[in-house]
């Protein structure tokens, strides 16, 4: 099986399982999040699922470069 590959980088099965699981939890926030905004029930939840969102993003991107 091919490993795909990202800006010229191969990508290990550690990796892989790494941005699998990143990918599922930024699904699954963008889900909550989309929740929380048609019922704001906790006005602070809106904003720590935003802080997650750019954390997942940022860890994604980090696994792409290296």
């Amino acid at each position: 099986m091919a490993t795909p590959s990202f800006a010229g980088s191969t990508v290990d099965k550690k990796q892989k399982k790494q941005l699998d699981a990143a990918k599922t939890r930024m699904q699954k926030l963008r889900q909550l999040l989309a929740g929380a905004k048609d019922q704001p029930d906790d006005p602070q939840e809106i904003t720590r699922l935003k802080r997650e969102i750019a954390e997942v993003e940022a860890q994604i991107h980090k696994l792409h470069e290296s």
